[in-house]
């Protein structure tokens, strides 16, 4: 997730993964009792499913699939994003440039051959590598004094003239698209896999998530459907913006069983200028942001105190939930985990 003063792309992928975080744990800010509503819901199997979720997201890890790591089956040609056809040949030094993908390959059990990080790979098990990216921008230099033998990247990777430098000096380079929706993760996932010849790797990873956000789903409390606001904030640089349709938050508010405030009220775009006006007419009940924009802005007093959101019922009852930049939209292996909390979360009263 992008965690500049500059408004996100199209959601902070590469970008708002974010800088160097504690990971973290979701913090909600909500007045009353903490029991999910609904008439049919399941308040127990939500909570402990949430309390699971926090703690393994503390952990700042990812969870290998189960057995011994796959034997890539190389060379293999596979479509990149940017209309290239690529051949990768070799991949014991890997280098993925975008932190959601990062997670990925290390899932898949490949975390060994993993030579670099982008600044937005957060977590601790790729941490210690060497970062290749300063500002969001990749570093052809940094990049090839690895001697990656396949780079990773997508479409927002950039500058361009840096990529191509990589690939000038032949190194394969597979560019993605981003992620912005849940079905992406599974696409994405299928897509890694590919490129580094374990593609029965891909579907075993694939098939565990889709049965994490089948389990996470199922705990939705039925009847309610509370409006949620994602607000991007970064007080230091003056950026205050409210998400729309594509942003990204709006599948995984959906997900978690609740409307996302800022599509219900007309947004198309994927990032607006937040005014008092569009949180007027949005009146979300809950507000969703990165912890670091919260922070940004001195935390749930300093958010109440910006112009209108004290006026909607989210503001008024400082209901807030925040999760941290690098896992929140990463739109990975750990998504299922955010999809738990956000439901047990949104729908506290």
């Amino acid at each position: 997730m992008r965690v500049s003063g500059r408004p996100p792309r199209t959601l902070p992928h590469r970008g708002v993964a974010a800088l160097a975080l504690t990971l973290a744990l979701l913090t909600g800010a909500c007045a009353g009792n903490s029991h999910s509503s609904g008439a049919n819901s399941s308040p127990a199997s939500a909570s402990a499913r949430a309390a699971a979720a926090t703690e393994q997201l503390a952990k700042n890890s990812v969870v290998p699939l189960e057995g011994k790591a796959p034997t890539p089956q190389l060379p293999v040609t596979v479509d990149s994003s940017d209309g290239r056809r690529v051949t990768v040949q070799d991949a014991s030094r890997i280098l993925p440039l975008n932190g959601g993908i990062a997670e990925i390959v290390f899932t898949l059990g490949l975390g060994d051959d993993v030579v670099g990080r982008d600044i937005t790979a957060t977590f601790e098990d790729a941490k210690k590598l060497p970062q290749v990216t300063k500002a969001h921008d990749v570093s052809a230099e940094s990049v090839l004094s690895l001697h990656p033998t396949v780079v990773l990247a997508d479409t927002d990777t950039g500058p361009s003239e840096a990529v191509e430098q990589i690939r000038d000096a032949g190194v394969p380079v597979v560019v993605l698209d981003p992620a912005t929706r849940l079905s992406d993760v599974t696409t994405r996932t299928t897509r890694v896999a590919e490129a580094l010849g374990v593609p029965s790797a891909g579907k075993a990873l694939n098939s565990r998530m889709k049965k994490e956000l089948a389990a996470a789903r199922a705990t939705v409390p039925e009847g309610s459907r509370p409006k949620v606001a994602f607000l991007y904030m970064r007080g230091s640089a003056a950026v205050y913006l409210i998400g729309g349709k594509g942003s990204g938050a709006d599948s995984l508010i959906e997900a978690a069983g609740a409307v996302d405030a800022g599509v219900d009220s007309g947004l198309d775009k994927p990032f607006t200028p937040l005014t008092s006006e569009a949180l007027v007419t949005a009146r979300p009940d809950v507000i969703l942001m990165m912890t670091k924009g919260l922070d940004s802005v001195g935390g749930i007093d300093g958010l109440v105190g910006i112009p209108g959101i004290g006026q909607t019922p989210a503001g008024a009852n400082r209901r807030v939930v925040d999760l941290e930049d690098g896992v929140l939209l990463s739109f990975g292996p750990r998504t299922p985990l955010v999809i738990d909390i956000l439901v047990d979360r949104i729908h506290r009263t």
